[in-house]
């Protein structure tokens, strides 16, 4: 896989939506940067070095460090709101969608993991403006978790007496894979994306109602 692949959650044609070549070389060279040093301790100097380019290349394409980052989130999160939106519209009952969310999701921070830290952990870095744009796309992902879990909840599928804090302890679980997982590691991202969906339909409640049937 290429570090671009790998930035982009593994995708064949990663970054495709951002043109021209240099500007898509500039935002990988970005998340690498914010990835390892942070969003504050990276220049646009780093960053331009990083893609082979003079820092003046930079701003052809981007005017500030922000708007990459702000990009960089904002593709990632609308990554996130397709996934499991997605899975919420698909087949099955609420266990079922909510087995396809969580592994998709978990998957995605996984094989994507240098992108995942810089899109859920960099949100503050952001500008008034950006970061509202972002919070927008955040409660976007909120509602599909949370509307599949109040789909169970509905069809009895589910016992979770806390809507809200169940859906935000799902995400909570998803997103921090991004923090720890080793691509040398003993698993793989879809062992662990398996792992997590077994474990949040434990939390639900749905191997309990099963069992009752």
């Amino acid at each position: 896989m290429t570090t671009a692949q790998e930035t982009a959650g593994g995708d064949a044609q990663p970054w495709g939506e951002v043109t021209p070549d240099a500007a898509r070389r500039l935002l990988v060279a970005a998340v690498e940067a914010f990835a390892e040093r942070g969003y504050h301790a990276t220049t646009t100097r780093d960053i331009a070095g990083r893609a082979g380019m003079s820092p003046a290349a930079l701003y052809i394409h981007y005017k500030t460090k922000e708007e990459l980052l702000h990009r960089i989130s904002r593709i990632g999160h609308e990554k996130a709101v397709q996934i499991l939106r997605t899975a919420a519209r698909g087949e099955g009952g609420a266990a079922e969608r909510l087995a396809g969310a969580v592994s998709s999701f978990v998957r995605w921070h996984a094989g994507g993991r240098t992108t995942a830290r810089v899109v859920q952990y960099e949100l503050e870095s952001l500008g008034p403006d950006a970061r509202s744009e972002i919070l927008a796309l955040r409660r976007q992902v909120d509602a599909e978790v949370r509307g599949i879990i109040e789909d169970g909840v509905a069809s009895g599928e589910f016992d979770v007496p806390d809507v809200h804090g169940t859906t935000l302890a799902v995400l909570s679980l998803c997103i921090d894979v991004a923090r720890w997982f080793n691509v040398d590691g003993p698993q793989t991202p879809d062992e662990v994306g398996a792992l997590y969906a077994d474990l949040v339909l434990r939390m639900v409640g749905a191997a309990r109602r099963r069992a009752a049937r």
